[in-house]
């Protein structure tokens, strides 16, 4: 069941639209001003990272140098192809 966020291009209003089925028409119109010309935007998502069961579940941070100045590459826990 995905959740899509847009914003309306009439009166700025950020909203969300709840897909359950495909099969189901859903109403796609601002709930604020019923406009139906709006656009879908990024949303953004939040998660917290702890320490796990016998692993370090922080994020971990490698900076060097590089041609255009300092690079950095981040290693987030999680599942590995190793």
């Amino acid at each position: 069941m995905p959740i899509y966020e847009f914003r309306c291009l009439k009166c700025n209003e950020v909203f969300e639209i709840l897909t359950v089925s495909t099969e189901k028409e859903v109403e796609m119109k601002c709930p604020h001003c019923k406009s139906e010309d709006f656009e879908r935007i990024l949303s953004t998502t939040s998660h917290t990272m702890g320490p796990g069961k016998g692993e370090s579940r922080s994020p971990k941070v490698q900076s060097r140098e590089c041609a255009s100045g300092t690079c950095s590459t981040i290693d987030l826990p999680g599942h590995s192809k190793n």
